[in-house]
Formats: C-alpha cells, structure tokens, sequence
C-alpha cells in the first residue's frame, strides 16, 4: 500500500479538494466526514486507495470507535489532516446560542483533539516519522465582531498546534498549521444555516480565495523534504488585508 493519508472533513470544500491533490501525488486516503453519501461518491472516484469512514467528529466514541475499525493496514497513517471544521452563527455573545458555540467547541476542538491522540498514537507506536496538518483560519490570529466564539475555537487549534509541535518534536512527527483567510466554500452557507444569499454577500465585490488554493498550499507542505517542515501558513486573498479589511468592488 502507498503512504497513507487521513482527511477530516473531506466531503466538501477545502477536505475533498486536499483529497484529490494527495490522490494525485499517489497517496491512499482515509476520508471522514458525516455525510455518508458523500462520501460514497468519493470512494467511485478514488476506488481501492480509499477508504471513508462516516461519523460525526462531535461525538467522541463514535469517532474513536471508526478510527479503531480500520484495519491494521490502514492504521498506518503517515499524514493527518485535520481539516473538520464550521461556524454558526454570527452574533454578539450576548445574543449567542449556547446550542451553536457546543457545535463549534466540539467539532472543531474537541473533534481536532480526538482524532490527533488516537492517530499520533498510531505514529508513535509503529515508529512513523508522520506529519500532522491543523486547518486553522486567520480567525486564530485576530477576532472580529461577532465571531467570538468561532475565533476562540480556531485560536485554540493554533496553541494545540504549538503544543503538539513540542510534544511530538522527539518522535520526529512534524506539525503544521495552515490558516486560509476568506475562501468560498459552504463555509457560510454553514454558518447562515442554508441562507445562501446571505453567504453569497460575504464573497460579493472581489475575488476570494478557492478551495484549490488551500489545497495546492497544503501539497507544497506535505511534500516538502523530511528535514522541512512548514511550520505556519498563512494565506488569504489579494484583496483581503485582515479579517475586517477587505477591498470590495461594489458598483
């Protein structure tokens, strides 16, 4: 079997296109997502070298219960790519759901968490010189109005990051973080809950970044040589200077 990649969240968006990008370069794939049929579509595209594993990152024994049903073959994971991640919502916290900060927290930091102890695991015990990718956002480096609690979430994957860079450094594990800025994917689709227009707005004007763009970043990291590692990744649009500063063209 070829080196063998894990994807969180692959079924659409920045996780299906890394998937391709690796499958391009000869890798097999585990892909997780919740959207079964999905990823089903993905397991015709990719045949063999694939394997999809649906379950909802947000609940811990299911997740380690799917990972733990890979066969001793597929748990030789040298690459994970933690790309599971959403926001909801975009309110004040005084106006916040409760409902939507525990969809937040628990999929994009303790779902992160879950998968990276099980398969850096796996790593440490077979002797694997692996690489960890966390999908952060530049939400991680600067708060905007309203993203409160999506912003902690993603400053909470960059310090795991930094953790597990120091934790990991003696069993040659490299990690990396990767911190895409506005990209159109269902990202906000997701947060406006299935308002498309309302998602739509927050690309109108210029030119966002595509799902590719992370994609082709993410492949120029992971196939960097073994003394390299790309410790810290930011990208964004040409238009984009922060997260509350974007050149629009709106006539």
């Amino acid at each position: 079997m070829s080196r063998i990649a894990l994807i969180t969240g692959a079924t659409a968006g920045i996780g299906e296109a890394i998937a391709h990008k690796l499958a391009a370069d000869g890798w097999s794939l585990i892909l997780t997502g919740r959207r079964r049929e999905r990823l089903q579509r993905l397991a015709g595209i990719f045949g063999d070298k694939v394997r999809v594993l649906p379950f909802d990152i947000r609940n811990r024994a299911e997740t380690e219960a799917a990972l733990l049903s890979l066969p001793d073959a597929w748990q030789e994971i040298s690459l994970l790519i933690n790309n599971a991640g959403l926001s909801q919502g975009l309110d004040p916290v005084h106006n916040g759901n409760p409902d939507d900060w525990d969809t937040m927290i628990d999929t994009n930091v303790k779902g992160l968490l879950t998968v990276s102890r099980v398969v850096s695991q796996w790593m440490i015990n077979r002797g694997i010189a692996g690489h960890i990718i966390q999908v952060s956002s530049t939400a991680g480096r600067e708060v905007y109005p309203n993203g409160n609690v999506y912003c902690a979430t993603k400053h909470a994957v960059e310090a795991i990051a930094k953790g597990m860079r120091l934790e990991l450094n003696p069993y040659d594990i490299r990690v990396s973080t990767i911190s895409p800025g506005l990209t159109e994917t269902e990202f906000s689709v997701v947060r406006f809950k299935g308002d498309s227009d309302r998602a739509s707005q927050v690309y109108k004007g210029f030119e966002p970044l595509r799902a590719e763009d992370i994609a082709e970043a993410v492949q120029f990291m992971v196939n960097r040589p073994a003394h390299v590692n790309i410790a810290d990744l930011v990208i964004m649009p040409a238009a984009q200077a922060s997260s509350g500063l974007v050149k629009k063209n709106l006539s």
